[in-house]
Formats: C-alpha cells, sequence, structure tokens
C-alpha cells in the first residue's frame, strides 16, 4: 500500500508557507539572527533561528506553538482542496516541547495559562472541530512517527484521510540545558562541516494531508508525493549518544517495507544536526549504506544527492523530520535540491557522500529517504517518491 500527500503547510523562520520555505532552501537563506527570546547575558550561545513574530525584542508570549499548528494545518487543508472541518479526520502531532514557553512565561512572568490550552487538541477542536487528536513526543522524530502511524491507521481502514503535524517553539530551559551541554559554543549550525560545533534551535510548524493512494489515477487529484514506506524503532542505546547499528537498522527497514534497494534513492533528507557526534554517525551509516554495489552507483561521484535543511532553519525538534519531508516533496517535483549552507570542508565520514554544497543542484528525482533520529535512539526513516 501506499499513501498520497495531497497537502502541505509549513511556517519557518525563513518563510511562512512550504514554497517560500524552499525557495529560501534553495537562495541559501539562513534565518540564523540574534536570540530573541530571553535575556542572552544568562547564555553563552547568542543565536537561534526563531520565527520574527513576537510583540518586540525581548517580549515574550505565550501560544506560540499552537498558533503556528493552526496555520500549517490550515495551508494543508486548503492545499488538498478540503474543507476545514476534521470531525472526522484523526491529526497526530509531533513534538519535543508542546507549550513548554507557555507554561515557563506563566511560572516566571505570571502570563494567563489554561492548563486547556497546554493540549494541543484544544485549538485544534475550536479551529477545525477536530475531536480525534494524537501528540506524539518522540523527541526529533516525532513527526515521522506521527507518519508512521497515520500510514497504519489508513492501512487497516480506521481512516481514509490523516493530518499529520509537528510544532515547536523554543523554550528558555530546553535551549539553556543545551547550552550547558554542549562542548563548544555554536555561533550557527553547520551541519557535517569540520567547523560544526552543535545544534542551534529552530523554531516552526509543519502539515501534511495524507489520504490513500488510489488503485486508479483519480483525475484532479493533486499530489505533491507519495509515502512508500516509513521506518521507526528505538534502539534505547545511549540517553543522547546515536547508534549506528540502530540507525543502520531503520534505514534498511524503510528500503524493505518500500521495496526498493539503496541504488534506488535520488535524495536524503539528512537529518543533519550539527552535533559532531550526530553527524559522523549519521554518515558513517550512509556511507555504508550506499556503498557501491550491483546497482547502487560506481563509488565516484554515485550514489543519492544529500541535504540537510538545519543548516538554514536550525533544529525545529519535534516537527523537523516532516518539515524535511515537505522540502524532499518540492525538490522531487522541481528536481531542485537546496544546499548545505556552510558546508566547505566535510567531516571524514562524508568523504563519499555526494552532499551539496555551494548552490543548489539540479537532477531528475525519483524516490527520496528522509532521516530523523531522536535522543534515546529514536529513529525514523520515510521513502517518498515523486508523483508526475
Amino acid at each position: 500500500m501506499t499513501w498520497d500527500i495531497t497537502g502541505m503547510g509549513a511556517v519557518a523562520s525563513i518563510g511562512g508557507t512550504p514554497q517560500e520555505i524552499f525557495a529560501a532552501l534553495c537562495a541559501g537563506r539562513s534565518g540564523l539572527a540574534g536570540l530573541r527570546a530571553f535575556d542572552t547575558t544568562k547564555y553563552r550561545a547568542r543565536q537561534a533561528y526563531e520565527i520574527d513574530d513576537r510583540p518586540r525584542p525581548g517580549a515574550d508570549e505565550p501560544g506560540r506553538a499552537t498558533r503556528w499548528l493552526r496555520e500549517a494545518v490550515a495551508q494543508a487543508l486548503t492545499d488538498a482542496g478540503l474543507p476545514h472541518d476534521l470531525a472526522d479526520v484523526p491529526v497526530l502531532v509531533g513534538t519535543t516541547l508542546q507549550e513548554q514557553r507557555s507554561a515557563e512565561l506563566w511560572w516566571r512572568e505570571g502570563t494567563r495559562l489554561a492548563p486547556p490550552d497546554l493540549h494541543f487538541g484544544t485549538a485544534l477542536r475550536a479551529a477545525f472541530g477536530a475531536t480525534r487528536t494524537y501528540t506524539f513526543a518522540n523527541a526529533c522524530a516525532a513527526s515521522l512517527y506521527a507518519l508512521a502511524m497515520a500510514t497504519d491507521l489508513i492501512e487497516v481502514g480506521a481512516a481514509d484521510t490523516v493530518v499529520v503535524a509537528g510544532t515547536d517553539a523554543i523554550g528558555e530551559s530546553a535551549f539553556g540545558t543545551l547550552d550547558r551541554v554542549q562542548n563548544d559554543i555554536p555561533d550557527a549550525l553547520r551541519p557535517f562541516d569540520r567547523s560544526h560545533k552543535g545544534m542551534l534551535m529552530g523554531e516552526g510548524a509543519v502539515a501534511v494531508v495524507v489520504q490513500r493512494a488510489p488503485a486508479a489515477p483519480a483525475p484532479g487529484r493533486r499530489v505533491h508525493a507519495r509515502v512508500r514506506a516509513v521506518g521507526i524503532n528505538c534502539d534505547a542505546h545511549h540517553p543522547t549518544a546515536p547508534d549506528p547499528g540502530g540507525i543502520t537498522r531503520v534505514v534498511r527497514d524503510a528500503h524493505r517495507r518500500a521495496g526498493v534497494a539503496p541504488g534506488d534513492i535520488d535524495l536524503v533528507m539528512l537529518h543533519g544536526s550539527g552535533t559532531p557526534k550526530n553527524d559522523t554517525t549519521e554518515a558513517g551509516v550512509l556511507a555504508q549504506v550506499f556503498a557501491a554495489g550491483p546497482g547502487e552507483g560506481d563509488g565516484a561521484g554515485g550514489g543519492p544527492l544529500m541535504t540537510a535543511v538545519k543548516s538554514m532553519t536550525g533544529h525545529t525538534l519535534g516537527g523537523s523530520g516532516l518539515l524535511s519531508l515537505v522540502v524532499a516533496a518540492l525538490a522531487l517535483r522541481q528536481g531542485t535540491v537546496p544546499p548545505v549552507l556552510g558546508l566547505t570542508d566535510p567531516v571524514e565520514e562524508a568523504a563519499g557522500l555526494r552532499l551539496v554544497q555551494g548552490t543548489a543542484a539540479t537532477a531528475d528525482l525519483g524516490l527520496a529517504q528522509i532521516d530523523a533520529f531522536g535522543f534515546g535512539g529514536i529513529n525514523a526513516a520515510a521513502i517518498v517518491e515523486a508523483v508526475r
């Protein structure tokens, strides 16, 4: 069985729609800026990839993650040509922090907070009449986990249409924790470059409408891309350090479920978190998975093109995997792959990979792999194909 992506919506630091975000990525425009949310003198890192929608610098307001979620879902429904009525449509939301920032503002500044507003379902019910809402807190793989559940719901006949989404706003406690545990002080997120020093947080929301693929072509039905498979696992290897074995297994499982070989993949949307351990592990695994073999490239310039959008959006946490999927869908359709911004000197483990550097690359693309790996060994990989 396959599943169609018929609607897409997204909001990030570099754009307010999927098309704006994709254009910014292809042009190499970054959302990196000085930290706006809170007092920078408390932290070593002074940069982030924030959405600039606060009332003024240094001021913050609750409910931003929920507001972006509503916007992304509305965009996706409109894009799919569906009414904004989700009474009978499951909505699956991946997140890392949920509305943690709203709770911080209530605790520290006395900002009004009603406990039901901490649950995304409250806003989705008010805006769209949604009655079946579920939140997945599977770290940075959350939205791809939600996508896997959506495909399961459709496959078993529990739904014909599912909305999958992801959203996160930067919280001070999370930013402060990250600031203290990273050995170096990153001034930008530079995936797979030897100068990488760590991860910087980003903000945004993303949503897609997933529907059962028809047995025969449906005239007038626009499909952005088709989901062939989603692989998920949790290797529980370490609280933070990635396990090459767990990542290898989830990638190969996604290929197996999709019925494809590594040589069939034309594009890989890398997790690319910019942390030395994650980058070298992901690069090492992919170098082995896509090593030259029968039908798997020539070992010199062969293999899929690879890029990492976090180099311009920052790490958008729970929604990052789904945001990469939306970018992949646009790349497949337009035949253009954004570059990895700031990548000039790849890490040794990435030496044989076709990382897109400098400017966007053009190619005939048919199949894409999307990686998302989270703390605790929570891994996900999706395979999507172009629909001509």
